[in-house]
């Protein structure tokens, strides 16, 4: 069955009567086919059905709705039986993959009803349809519904009091982990990290299987998930630690579940055994290899927190969002999809160990030394296809031959790779030395089988190579014997019966045909059997010729079969191998990382920074890695930094404590002066350096942090009633309330969001608080210059200011940040930069001069050791 589509009127046929609701009709009345898709409905009734007919996937009823509006296409109507018409709307089958992902984008789950049969094998009963695949946000395989740069994680929760569970999956390249912890607010944290697609909640509400899209609100969702993800409500059945246990135990063939590090951890492992569940049941017969499930702890690694990763601009601006301007930008120079996706990982899970963070360093400095390796190594993973999801798709059964050949080009660069770094010493070099030869081999055999430029269509032949299978050879053989004959029956004929234009053609309708313009019909052969009649031309068949033709229809049909089971068998083998592919394919992201940051650490003249145990961070002409390449080379003012090199030896010994670089520095100056950039720029160089990566600046020996906080800018947060201020507050409340003597914490402008006696006592008190409670290495960045006291109090403060030259009638920023408290913001100054009017800067400065005569701020403050 075919029919036509158009979206060039959406919504057309608004006058028609048709039935939406397929809950309100006689099922006994609908015909077979309707009956049938009404069955599939219900069982799937949170889902948009696709369902195939012919060349199309249909929708109908409310699903018919949704498909027009959604995604702009025209609804129409049929006729569904005695019933009478029902609403209508689909897509072309060989770009439903697109329609999909812009209905899952749009927080939509879509269902795959396909035909799993031909129609000339159906002999007049209705054709065999499946549910072969269950698309949701989390469960995407195809190249074309994915994003190459990042993971697409599909993530589970269980909740129990104040503890939890988290498990989540990437299937298209097959990561799979767990977690479990106390305190809610650690969850958020996580799950804002990862920013799954789609979270699994196990529930009994009863919306049960619904999908929660971003945005919405359910009294189902506990307050501690944040509202802007897609969450899927589930039964709690396969959540429960004995139907969770049992799946990943027969999942992974395992006895216990102590050698995945789940044992004692019963949250993790409910969460990570539903998660199973829910790919069991969307993935139908397609179901992905995962990785052995890992274990990790939030512990294993420096904790920032989603204000921070904000803040810091690690993966997207804070102004509009967008990549370009964030430090993955800046940081990237990857050449492989995988080795994006593994440097977008690193920065929001930078290392706390030491040697971790050195084998990563090692391998940058042996790269940078050896710089005929390093580019010889990028250039081959230039080369590398997406080995991750190639493999997934292989796994998963969904690959067609450009996946294959795609894995097979791939796996052919690797014993190069192998080769360039055989004298490699560092260790991430050294981890692709070994490549498994076996892969060698079954990557050479894939080659061996599929043509050099295979069609997308895995169904339609053109495969396979000669010589593979004697059968598939014979069956071409005739084939092509057939066709020969075909291609010179047009000269044939034409000799024989005298007329030049006679042509030989074919169409789906009337397969093969002889073509004679209508002037030349008196000249027709009378074993010509006339077939059509169109205007300019009659259309003739012969006898032999309807015979070779059923021949070679026949053949074909057959010959394609043949070369389907031949790729399927293949692709299983391929699939067996899945594992040791995906091992390899880390390894190589990992190189891809390090020669990337290789490449920029000599571009932009990064050093190795010496990581050591103790607290402090001393950086030695540091600059901003994202602002530096931003402007033209040359203009970026750097800056030293030096943080938590006191000597402690308790409140008695105050002269040794005075040895040695400050615990927090107060850091003044006027506006647009570089404060902000001051803060992030030693933020992010302790998180590049945390990842391995090389750092910009001269010189740089850094104690490693537990946790990054920042708090800079505030805005108003509407939907939760909260003011900038109180905005402001949670986040210094969340820093004063979980940072340590080991964490870094950023902190500009506190206090400013309220009446100035009231944010001057706050900002006093925070920022003693921190300096001598916490003891964190800090830096406070603010105008309230009467904080430059607290160095006369506490031992462990420094000021420093970002100076200005004055000028008679201006000021330039030098953007030097030299030891020593400022004594004025410059703010009226700032205002005449801005833009502000003459006469509004002229009454400003008068206003200012009787304030400053007749306004005296007296804090009373005690001496800490009183």
């Amino acid at each position: 069955m075919t029919a036509s589509y158009s979206a060039s009127q959406p919504g057309s046929n608004a006058s028609a009567a048709f039935i939406t609701d397929h809950r309100k009709v006689d099922v006994s009345k609908l015909s077979q086919m309707y009956q049938h898709y009404v069955e599939v409905k219900e069982m799937h009734p949170h889902a948009v059905l696709f369902y195939r007919v012919g060349d199309f996937f249909e929708c109908y009823f409310g699903d018919a709705v949704v498909l027009a509006q959604e995604l702009e296409l025209v609804l129409t109507s049929k006729q569904a039986g005695e019933q009478g018409r029902v609403a209508m709307s689909g897509v072309p089958h060989h770009a439903w993959e697109r329609h999909a992902t812009d209905l899952v984008e749009k927080g939509y789950a879509v269902v795959i009803c396909d035909q799993v049969e031909d129609a000339s094998e159906a002999a007049g009963r209705l054709v065999r349809r499946e549910v072969t695949r269950i698309i949701t946000p989390g469960t995407l395989l195809e190249d074309g519904m994915l994003k190459a740069s990042r993971n697409n994680y599909l993530a589970a929760v269980v909740i129990a009091v104040d503890s939890w569970g988290l498990a989540y999956a990437d299937i298209s390249t097959g990561e799979f982990l767990t977690t479990q912890a106390s305190n809610l607010e650690h969850l958020t944290q996580e799950i804002m990290r990862l920013q799954p697609a789609e979270v699994l909640i196990p529930t009994n509400a009863p919306d049960l299987g619904a999908l929660l899209r971003p945005g919405e609100k359910s009294s189902s969702l506990p307050e501690c998930l944040p509202p802007s993800f897609c969450y899927s409500f589930r039964s709690q059945i396969p959540f429960s630690l004995g139907e969770a246990r049992s799946r990943l135990l027969q999942k992974f063939k395992l006895r216990s579940l102590e050698g995945i590090g789940c044992e004692h951890l019963p949250l993790a492992a409910r969460a990570a055994g539903g998660l199973l569940q829910y790919l069991e049941e969307t993935q139908k017969h397609n179901l992905v290899p995962l990785q052995p499930l890992r274990s990790y702890t939030l512990t294993d690694f420096l904790i920032v927190d989603n204000q921070t990763r904000r803040n810091l601009e690690i993966t997207q601006t804070v102004r509009d969002c967008t990549y370009y301007g964030s430090l993955l930008w800046a940081l990237d120079r990857t050449s492989t999809s995988m080795g994006g996706r593994a440097l977008r990982r690193w920065l929001l899970q930078p290392l706390l160990d030491i040697k971790g963070i050195n084998a990563r360093q090692d391998t940058i400095q042996e790269l940078i030394e050896n710089t005929a390796l390093r580019h010889d190594i990028r250039q081959l993973l230039k080369r590398i296809y997406d080995l991750e999801r190639l493999t997934g798709r292989t796994g998963s059964g969904t690959a067609n031959a450009r996946d294959l050949k795609a894995l097979a080009d791939s796996l052919a660069i690797l014993p190069e790779l192998a080769y360039l770094v055989a004298d490699a010493k560092a260790p991430f070099l050294k981890a692709l030395q070994k490549f498994p030869p076996e892969l060698e081999v079954i990557g050479r055999k894939i080659s061996a089988h599929i043509v050099e430029a295979p069609p997308i269509i895995i169904k339609e032949g053109n495969l396979i190579r000669s010589g593979v299978n004697p059968q598939l050879d014979e069956r071409k053989a005739l084939v092509e014997e057939d066709q020969r004959w075909i291609a010179n029956l047009e000269v044939d004929e034409r000799a024989r019966t005298g007329i030049p234009n006679l042509k030989v053609g074919f169409n789906k309708t009337f397969g093969y045909y002889i073509s004679i313009s209508r002037a030349k019909a008196d000249q027709v052969p009378s074993n010509y059997i006339r077939k059509q009649t169109l205007t300019n031309e009659e259309r003739y068949i012969t006898a032999e010729l309807k015979e070779r033709e059923t021949r070679i229809l026949n053949a074909q049909d057959d010959l394609y079969k043949l070369e389907y089971e031949v790729f399927v068998a293949l692709r299983d083998e391929v699939a067996a191998y899945a594992e040791s592919i995906r091992n390899i394919s880390r390894a190589v992201a990992a190189a891809d990382v390090l020669c990337g940051l290789a490449e920029l650490a000599v571009m932009q003249g990064y050093c190795r920074p010496e990581m050591v145990e103790g607290r402090e961070i001393n950086v030695v002409n540091g600059r901003h890695p994202v602002v530096e390449q931003s402007i033209p080379a040359g203009f970026f003012v750097p800056n030293s930094i030096h943080l938590g090199g006191m000597n402690r030896k308790g409140r008695e010994g105050r002269k040794e404590e005075e040895e040695g670089s400050p615990d927090l520095i107060i850091l003044t100056g006027p506006n647009a002066s570089g404060k902000s950039c001051y803060l992030r720029q030693v933020g992010l160089i302790q998180l590049m350096a945390q990842i391995g990566s090389f750092v910009p600046a001269k010189s740089a020996k850094l104690g490693v942090c537990d946790r990054i906080f920042t708090r800079v800018g505030a805005v108003d947060d509407l939907a939760t009633g909260q003011s900038t201020f109180m905005v402001e507050m949670n986040e210094t409340a969340n820093i004063l309330n979980h940072a340590t003597d080991r964490s870094l914490v950023l902190l500009d402008e506190i206090g400013r969001g309220t009446a100035t006696f009231d944010g001057l006592s706050i900002a006093w008190a925070v920022a003693e608080y921190l300096g001598a409670e916490i003891k964190s290495r800090t830096i406070f960045a603010t105008h309230y210059h009467e904080l430059n006291e607290l160095a006369s109090i506490l031992p462990n403060v420094a000021n420093y200011q970002v100076t200005v030259k004055e000028m008679p009638d201006q000021i330039i920023f030098l953007h030097q940040v030299q030891p020593g408290g400022a004594q004025k913001s410059y703010g009226i100054e700032a205002g005449r930069l801005a833009g502000l009017p003459p006469v509004v800067i002229k009454r400003a400065k008068q206003v200012m001069g009787q304030i400053e005569q007749h306004s005296k701020i007296s804090l009373g403050l005690q001496n800490l050791e009183s």
